[in-house]
């Protein structure tokens, strides 16, 4: 279908943060094909979608959950979060385990996100591939909802792996990092016999001296992943909750040259000065969640402000805490304490986009990205009590209150 969205105040959230009063956006085949600063211009080609007074913003990006592999409305069968076998599981893939027909989905895109980074859980120290994938699609194949797989690799740090239930696992935090090093350092030793391998093998055919080829080396699923980690192909995104986990993190990222996200991040107010030097970009949340972990003792919405102020780029995410329908709380709640609301409007679009490596497709209202758009009754991170009244995704609508 091909719309016009028309007599709308558009939050672009582009580079200059553009606010146009009452402008159209021209969807056709999934893309915003144009945007009008007044509906003088609509083709006629189009169906006319009027939101005379109305709010259209980005749809809302989650930039780190588990939504999709969590399902507890039909009991244990529905729980993939962590795959406990081993403490390091880089093979494990969440499209592998994303269903699709899930409340999660439905529920996202009333509640105005259309993007959700999502993935294996935080039991594992290194625990598996996320993927960016869409809330919406006209089928239940996982593979039309994919924006991007792998879109990080899951690792973590803290509580979590101290008390996963796998027969080797660590029991201190040394230990962690320890296996941490230990697979990449094994990851590293398993692309230089690789690499002899193929120089040697291209040796031999250059002088015709087939029989002097040697055996190739074993493949490893495993190692192959953490060399693309290694080679910065895949970013990693390190669960960790207290200040000392997040500078181990920032440590084990220098020592084998990865590109990091922080996850979480709960306790970075109390180092974002030492954060920002590091120029390291934090996810943060949930921070809707009590005190159930020792970790979570500090847990405050000043967070995101305080990281802010500090020149740390910040998403915001939800882990799995609200549910997706009310994702919308989070901002408004980084807004009550401190955070100024245009930015806390780019945490979960632009700015989050960016953070997932996806910047260039979703996150603003620009000509040629994606059209993933949601219509609200008020700005939604000014106004708590905003009503979503439309969601796009990929110029489908997906929800539409009747």
């Amino acid at each position: 279908m091909t719309y016009a969205l028309t007599n709308g105040k558009i939050y672009t959230c582009n580079s200059t943060d553009e606010v146009i009063e009452s402008g159209t956006i021209i969807i056709r085949h999934g893309k915003i094909e144009k945007i009008l600063p007044n509906s003088d211009q609509i083709p006629t080609d189009v169906e006319v979608i009027d939101v005379q007074g109305k709010c259209i913003v980005p749809g809302f990006v989650n930039s780190h959950t588990h939504e999709g592999i969590f399902d507890g409305t039909v009991g244990e069968m529905g729980v993939d979060g962590n795959e406990a076998s081993f403490p390091t599981t880089p093979m494990l893939r969440v499209i592998d385990a994303i269903n699709i027909e899930g409340p999660a989905f439905k529920e996202s895109a009333k509640g105005g996100v259309t993007t959700i980074n999502t993935g294996p859980g935080s039991a594992n120290v290194i625990g598996g591939q996320f993927a960016l994938v869409k809330t919406y699609a006209k089928s239940n194949q996982v593979e039309d909802y994919i924006l991007k797989a792998p879109s990080a690799m899951k690792a973590a740090l803290g509580e979590n792996c101290k008390f996963n239930f796998t027969p080797n696992r660590a029991k201190t935090r040394m230990g962690i990092a320890a296996i941490f090093r230990k697979a990449f350092v094994e990851a590293q030793t398993y692309g230089r016999k690789w690499e002899e391998y193929s120089k040697k093998k291209h040796d031999a055919e250059e002088k015709n001296e087939l029989d002097k080829i040697p055996s190739c080396p074993d493949l490893d699923n495993d190692k192959e992943l953490l060399l693309k980690v290694l080679k910065r192909e895949i970013p990693i995104h390190i669960h960790c909750h207290q200040h000392n986990d997040i500078v181990t993190a920032i440590r084990l990222a220098e020592e084998f040259n990865l590109d990091l996200m922080i996850v979480h991040g709960t306790e970075g107010h109390k180092i974002a000065d030492f954060i920002a030097s590091k120029n390291i970009p934090v996810s943060v949340g949930p921070s809707l969640v009590g005190f159930h972990k020792s970790e979570l003792r500090h847990i405050t919405f000043d967070t995101p402000s305080i990281l802010h102020k500090a020149g740390v780029m910040i998403s915001i995410q939800s882990d799995m805490v609200p549910r997706p329908l009310y994702f919308q709380l989070l901002p408004c709640m980084a807004v009550k304490y401190g955070l100024p609301v245009v930015t806390a409007l780019r945490a979960v679009t632009i700015d989050a986009a960016k953070m997932c490596g996806v910047g260039d497709r979703i996150g603003s209202i620009e000509e040629g990205k994606d059209a993933d758009l949601v219509v609200w009754s008020a700005h939604p991170v000014k106004n708590f009590y905003a009503e979503n009244l439309l969601t796009m995704v990929d110029g489908n609508i997906a929800y539409r209150k009747e």
